[in-house]
């Protein structure tokens, strides 16, 4: 496969009803790109190893339209190199196969290979790349909006460089914008965006260059279809429609976004709460998943501190499950700025912790015979249940008396807060514990310890 069958001729280019806008524009040179200054500007490391011709083997992680595929385009005119380019979504380890073989017939280091959306490839055909990037046979430059450390195979990815874009600023989409409209390969001059049309543009792209450049070429074919040389507000608005939130339900969006929502939860926050909520729910993410997740931040990090908020988090899951979307929005904003504005503890969710911890390092040690149950004759004769004192029996319904194995006398594993409820249960565990240790408040002849 050569680089002629991937990359745009200057005649294919002067055909502007069939090369769309944003592929016209793409850069040509460091001085055509705007942002991802921190890794691109003049005396940036991967600048310095492009103009060098020392690029390495690179995966580019960043969020759409951030110039991931500019970048590789780039990388190819100014190094002189072969370029490849191939699709994550379509290609197979066959694909991969044939590349290599063709891709052998030129010197090492010569072959650029862009696999766009890298994080679809399967172990399998990520492993096939492996030893032709490590014998230079191909340079790779992956491109992915999911994090690779999760997504792309650790051989593969110990042979990389990973960069990480940001998603453009309205500025830096304005300058793109702007420039499209007067350069010989855009609109060259022919029309005008209205300054309330280029923030209503850039707003609606939210970071993303590909849909600021296509929004931007329909609403000039419906201004040219009027015979108009001015873009509006109203032509974008018409061509916009609902915008549709990035949310990919498998991926980066999809857990950063509930991750956002709990800590924020976590910390109080009951309008970051709401935000995060909202950009969940409007971009279609399942209510369900989101009603889970706060049941869950009910226990870990309100607890005893208001036992309640466990209670309205479950009847809000209920009621999510009941009426669905997009009815339950109101149900679960209730349950989020509830459980944003409670006290807060964690103590429930260390004790389990510190628990399971003990449980780890000390395995399956004997239950106490004394606290075990005794159905038969024989579990009887074996002591089981012998000595164990019902604590409905005696004063205050406590006796002292021990539960733990022996191993763990005296571990205590919850630690109540002075926050909220739990301050009351704090001061009532003190007075059980001394019963439980020892204390005055049984009735003397059955103070007594059972061991």
């Amino acid at each position: 496969m050569s680089s002629e069958l991937f990359e745009i001729s200057d005649n294919k280019r002067d055909k502007q009803d069939i090369v769309p806008l944003a592929e016209r524009m793409r850069p040509r040179s460091f001085d055509e790109f705007f942002g991802q200054q921190h890794i691109l500007g003049e005396f940036a490391p991967l600048r310095r190893l492009i103009e060098a011709d020392r690029i390495p083997s690179i995966i580019l992680w960043g969020p759409p339209g951030c110039g991931k595929t500019t970048i590789a385009h780039l990388i190819a005119n100014i190094t002189k190199k072969r370029f490849i380019a191939l699709s994550a979504v379509t290609a197979s380890v066959s694909d991969i196969r044939e590349i290599v073989e063709s891709a052998k017939k030129y010197p090492k280091g010569s072959n650029l290979i862009l696999i766009d959306e890298i994080h679809r490839f399967n172990k399998a055909q990520q492993g096939a790349l492996l030893p032709h990037i490590e014998n230079g046979t191909l340079i790779l430059v992956g491109a992915t909006t999911e994090n690779p450390s999760f997504e792309v195979i650790a051989p593969l990815l110990s042979r990389c460089k990973v960069y990480q874009l940001r998603k453009l600023t309205d500025d830096e989409v304005a300058t793109i914008v702007n420039r499209a409209l007067v350069d010989s390969h855009g609109l060259s001059g022919k029309l005008r965006l209205e300054n309330d049309a280029l923030s209503y543009l850039c707003a609606y792209a939210d970071g993303d260059a590909r849909v600021a450049l296509n929004l931007l070429e329909m609403a000039s074919n419906c201004a040219e279809t009027e015979k108009r040389d001015c873009i509006t507000i109203d032509d974008i608005k018409k061509v916009a429609q609902k915008k549709t939130l990035l949310h990919d339900k498998d991926g980066d969006y999809h857990y950063d976004l509930i991750s956002a929502l709990h800590k924020s939860i976590r910390g109080s926050d009951v309008d970051a709460s709401l935000y995060y909520l909202a950009r969940m729910l409007e971009a279609g993410e399942d209510p369900l998943f989101v009603a889970r997740r706060i049941v869950r931040a009910a226990a870990e990090d309100i607890g005893m501190a208001d036992p309640n908020a466990l209670v309205v988090a479950v009847a809000a899951f209920e009621a999510t499950n009941f009426v669905g979307m997009p009815e339950c929005d109101c149900i679960l904003a209730q349950a989020v700025v509830y459980l944003a504005t409670a006290p807060k503890s964690n103590s429930v969710y260390k004790s389990y912790n510190a628990a399971a911890e003990s449980v780890r390092k000390f395995g399956q040690v004997p239950v106490p015979l004394h606290i075990r149950n005794a159905p038969t004759k024989l579990m009887e004769d074996f002591g089981y249940a012998k000595g164990y004192k019902y604590p409905h029996s005696f004063s205050g319904h406590i006796v002292r008396q021990r539960y733990l194995p022996p191993q763990l006398n005296g571990r205590k594993f919850y630690e109540p807060t002075d926050e909220g409820f739990e301050k009351r249960v704090k001061e009532r565990l003190k007075r059980i514990r001394a019963v439980l240790n020892g204390g005055s408040s049984t009735p003397s002849t059955e103070s007594e310890e059972t061991d």
